[in-house]
């Protein structure tokens, strides 16, 4: 046999285990999910779910981003405001 020949009876075999696996991991797949309740035909409301959540994560992140600018802007003010206060009590006296 040559080195070409012992390739091709290597990745046919190769090509034959993969989808055995491919075949038992689709299947433990859908077991799993039936178990949860949730059937092959529930896919596309499955996805919509999943942009649902990833859609309502994105935007809490976002808040919480936004709530902390606002909330290192009121001390930075409140700081400011308040050595400018202390100036002008210094300067009044």
């Amino acid at each position: 046999m040559t080195q070409e020949e012992v390739k091709a009876v290597i990745q046919e075999v190769l090509a034959e285990q993969r989808s055995d696996h491919d075949e038992l991991v689709l299947k433990t797949i859908s077991t799993i999910l039936t178990s949860f309740g949730i059937e092959d035909d529930d896919r596309k409301e499955i996805r919509a779910d999943f942009v649902h959540l990833r859609k309502w994560r994105k935007s809490v992140e976002q808040a919480q981003s936004y709530t902390f600018k606002a909330v290192i802007t009121v001390i930075a003010t409140g700081f400011v405001g308040a050595v400018w206060m202390g100036i002008k009590t210094m300067l009044g006296k």
